[in-house]
């Protein structure tokens, strides 16, 4: 009886490991991004997604982006795979772009993921950087334009939309 029991339970084993690896095999998978990002008085620093794939295969790829709160400078850049060096640049002055004229500017900075279209012949990065300022009450987004080979020289980001979450500071 209980050889009969032992074998039974082997059985019900082994349908459900097939039966879960059916399932496994046949089911739909998503792929999952993940930026991250690091801040300090003076400064902040993230990845951005810049491609998903190289010669068809899927492999995601990053960039840096670092803003200076002193200077309201967005600066990055984005390796190559071969050679391991960065060879795409890219800057913004972000305190012509919130008008913080004397004001004291505060900055947040977080990247995401937005499949742009391609525009003037260059194909977008995969990924956005949202910009949010406390005194002029804006959050723009910015792209940028990427290939592999790179740039020769540093491009700068392009404002892509923006939207007001708050009334501006008075007297800012």
């Amino acid at each position: 009886m209980r050889n009969v029991i032992a074998s039974n339970r082997v059985a019900w084993l082994a349908a459900g490991l097939v039966a879960g690896l059916a399932i496994a095999a046949l089911w739909r998978s998503e792929p999952t991004y993940a930026n991250t990002g690091d801040r300090d008085t003076q400064f902040s620093m993230a990845t951005i997604p810049v491609g998903t794939s190289a010669a068809g295969i899927n492999d995601p790829m990053d960039g840096v982006l670092i803003l200076d709160f002193l200077t309201g400078q967005l600066k990055g850049a984005v390796l190559n795979r071969q050679s391991g060096q960065f060879v795409s640049f890219y800057s913004r002055d972000l305190a012509k772009d919130f008008d913080v004229g004397n004001a004291d500017p505060h900055y947040c900075m977080v990247t995401g993921y937005a499949q742009l279209p391609s525009a003037q012949g260059a194909t977008m990065a995969s990924g956005v950087v949202y910009i949010g300022e406390l005194n002029s009450g804006k959050v723009i987004a910015y792209g940028f334009p990427w290939k592999e080979t790179g740039f020769p020289e540093p491009l700068p980001l392009q404002a892509i939309s923006w939207f007001p979450w708050k009334a501006p500071q008075k007297g800012k």
